[in-house]
């Protein structure tokens, strides 16, 4: 866990170097290096590249798990200091997001064995595809969940530069606490979720996990993900109306959707004889 610490301040401090000297460069002119929502998104490649590379350094791509719940709660609350800005919306993204980012990585936290430990799904993409790994590894595992997870965090980051809600219509009002009511039920589903599954395992290894939100869905887990990042965009639109910034929404759904859900239904499909019945029987996520 210190190890893991000291890497993910490492990377931190890396990409905040980065996003100070972009802005303080005499030498850089270019608007797209100098405009801060940029500067930002490339501390964020340059903090995932550090992470990467103590990954090669481990040969794990573990290493890079809790970065997914770390980075946008701690974004978000820098960029508040960054820009003054302490509005409603932005209290309510910052509670949001801070309880998300606890409860994913406090699953994580809950489920590390230790940093020789990896991912089956890294290992299996390691064993799969050996002499094209390492470009799975940076551009795959690493920047491509780093970069869904920036788009879905533009909303939110957008948030800072909405209007103060209590001076527009007070239905503006109901549907930004509409999307924060969505990401705090999210996460909440995820928390439940977790705990049944943990201890469902625990007294059944090997079973179908059936009980619970698991008995009406098969992956409760990720429906509170994908819906979270939509009530990340609730609230902006609450503000801003309905713009392209719907896209990190559709995306983060996309991924779930298109990758995560049908990796891991192989797996049990594979691993759990009774699954597929459990499969027939049960809806995917709602």
């Amino acid at each position: 866990m210190a190890l893991i610490a000291a890497i993910y301040a490492l990377a931190g401090v890396a990409g905040w170097l980065l996003f100070e000297a972009l802005a303080s460069n005499p030498l850089t002119t270019n608007p797209l290096t100098t405009n801060p929502l940029t500067r930002l998104f490339l501390a964020d490649v340059l903090a995932t590249i550090v992470v990467w590379a103590f990954g090669l350094l481990y040969e794990n791509v573990s290493v890079y798990d809790p970065y997914w719940s770390v980075f946008p709660p701690v974004a978000f609350l820098l960029w508040a200091f960054y820009t003054g800005v302490w509005s409603l919306p932005v209290i309510l993204l910052l509670i949001a997001s801070w309880y998300w980012g606890w409860r994913l990585t406090r699953n994580w936290a809950i489920t590390f064995k230790g940093i020789a430990h990896e991912d089956w799904r890294y290992t299996k993409y390691r064993s799969q595809h050996p002499l094209v790994f390492h470009l799975i590894n940076l551009f795959g595992l690493n920047m491509m969940p780093t970069l869904v997870v920036f788009a879905a965090m533009l909303p939110g980051l957008k948030l800072f530069e909405s209007p103060n809600p209590l001076t527009t219509n007070p239905l503006t009002v109901c549907l930004l606490c509409l999307g924060f009511i969505v990401c705090i039920a999210s996460a909440t589903i995820q928390l439940i979720a977790d705990k049944q599954s943990h201890d469902f395992r625990a007294a059944n290894p090997g079973k179908v996990c059936n009980v619970g939100l698991w008995k009406h869905g098969r992956h409760p887990n990720y429906f509170g993900e994908i819906q979270f990042w939509w009530g990340i965009w609730i609230m902006y639109a609450a503000l801003n109306g309905f713009d392209m910034y719907i896209c990190g929404a559709i995306v983060m759904t996309a991924l779930f959707l298109g990758i995560s859900i049908p990796l891991m239904e192989k797996r049990q499909l594979a691993n759990k004889p009774d699954y597929a019945e459990y499969r027939k029987q049960t809806r995917i996520l709602i």
